[in-house]
């Protein structure tokens, strides 16, 4: 059983069901990044480990079309922390957010045996990119490419070093492409679970499926973390689409076509626990 999942379905507020609740112009999201669940402190430094909770946070915002405002942040500080570390791990979470024009306003913070944060963003949008919306005959696509997070989360598994470049260290946001290409998107969300786990959740929304035009291997499917896009859209739009692609250097990978069947794919946690 998914318990993640099973919690979520007990929930039953109108606002649940995308990468953040829209309420008004005004969207609510949070992200935990957990210490020996997300990550472990031997593979990242402080530096790399702020950075990455910022960014996997505001990448739901992006992903929904808004622009990032406000986060409050809560950390739970182990005892083995030192000052210089705090300072340095508050240092790359502002830096983060100043970069996508977002202000830290507050938080909590608290002793613990080990280094959690839990991030809430505060952003706007005058046209939100919902989960719902895909309609018979729209295409499927994913931008960016897929399986490396996957790989290197093996490699450091296994207890081998990766590339310090790793997306699995910093993933790349597709801001610039989902600005621009929001009035093409019947559908969107960001890729946090794989592209299998995510892709169900889509199809599910809409009561949908899909047929598979391009093969998709365990290797992209499974790879969860990634924070690439997973769009729905119309076949006309696909030429705007590549375009926009094109000037904001964004690969795009049109492998699925929507249709009305039962189709859906193994999902499995990516977490370490």
């Amino acid at each position: 059983m998914d318990k993640e999942q099973y919690l979520i379905n007990k929930l039953n507020s109108k606002y649940i069901g995308d990468d953040a609740a829209v309420i008004g112009n005004t969207l609510y999201s949070m992200d935990a990044f957990f210490e020996d669940t997300h990550f472990k402190r031997e593979w990242m430094s402080v530096a790399q480990i702020g950075r990455k909770a910022m960014l996997i946070n505001i990448s739901d915002a992006i992903a929904m079309n808004a622009i990032p405002k406000y986060a409050l942040i809560t950390v739970s500080i182990p005892q083995d922390m030192s000052t210089d570390e705090i300072d340095e791990l508050m240092q790359s979470m502002e830096q983060t957010a100043k970069e996508y024009g977002c202000e830290i306003i507050g938080g909590d913070t608290i002793g613990g045996d080990k280094l959690h944060l839990s991030i809430t963003i505060v952003s706007e949008s005058e046209s939100p990119l919902l989960r719902k919306g895909l309609e018979e005959g729209d295409l499927l696509a994913f931008t960016g490419t897929l399986g490396e997070s996957k790989r290197d989360l093996d490699a450091l598994l296994r207890g081998e070093k990766i590339d310090p470049s790793s997306r699995f260290y910093e993933p790349t946001l597709r801001a610039d492409f989902v600005y621009k290409a929001r009035p093409y998107l019947s559908a969107g969300m960001d890729i946090s679970d794989g592209l299998y786990c995510d892709m169900n959740k889509l199809l599910d929304l809409n009561g949908l499926g899909v047929n598979i035009l391009k093969n998709i291997t365990d290797d992209v499917g499974f790879s969860g973390e990634e924070f690439e896009m997973l769009v729905g859209f119309k076949k006309e739009h696909l030429a705007a689409l590549e375009a926009i692609a094109k000037e904001t250097d964004t690969p795009l990978n049109v492998f699925g076509e929507v249709v009305r069947n039962d189709k859906r794919f193994p999902c499995k946690s990516h977490h370490f626990l």
